[in-house]
């Protein structure tokens, strides 16, 4: 048997397999994506189910990372791990128990990130102009504004934002999938076995 031939085979047989779930595929794609169309009908539900979705992760860390923390008293970096269980425990109790402060919070955050991001990312991409660079300044300049507006609505776009990003995510991420999914069916064609005479 060659080496060509040894390296084939087990990539053949992935491919196969990848190809016989291609239906797997298929209906995650529609699943995200009738998920991701509930999240933008119910933008403020969804923001507040992420909220306290993610008040709950940071509470349930903490409490692990505290547990942890004492486990290993004795260790030289035990305060600062102790006061970081206390901070992620603490961070989470305040978005639990006010989600719409929690919302505004985490929404300005996320304006200030697409300000910078899109200013360093336009001035970049000017002065380095690679090929394409025209979509990346483009680019930048959405995240800019998608950020000012952002901030020049709050705190009313904390309220929408969050599950509306959410369910615009997971709307691309099911047409990815459900792309993903015909392409592996059309490339690799289910191979035809031959039948008795």
């Amino acid at each position: 048997m060659s080496a060509n031939g040894s390296l084939e085979n087990p990539l053949l047989a992935g491919l196969e397999e990848i190809r016989s779930s291609w239906g797997w595929f298929l209906t995650l794609g529609i699943l995200l994506m009738i998920c991701g169309a509930v999240c933008i009908v119910g933008a403020t539900t969804a923001t507040f189910v992420t909220v306290v979705f993610f008040g709950w992760l940071l509470m349930f860390g903490g409490v692990l990372a505290l547990v942890q923390a004492f486990r290993t008293r004795n260790w030289s970096g035990f305060l600062l791990y102790f006061l970081s269980a206390l901070l992620r425990g603490f961070t989470g109790f305040l978005l639990l128990r006010y989600p719409l402060a929690g919302a505004a919070g985490l929404t300005m955050v996320l304006a200030a990130f697409f300000v910078v991001a899109g200013i360093f990312r336009a001035v970049g991409a000017g002065f380095m102009q690679f090929p394409g660079w025209g979509w990346t300044v483009f680019s930048g300049i959405i995240s800019f504004v998608l950020g000012i507006l952002l901030l020049v609505q709050m705190p009313v776009s904390s309220i929408w934002f969050i599950g509306f990003a959410i369910g615009v995510d997971m709307i691309f991420d099911g047409g990815a999938m459900i792309g993903f999914a015909a392409a592996i069916h059309r490339i690799f064609p289910k191979p035809k076995t031959l039948q008795p005479a």
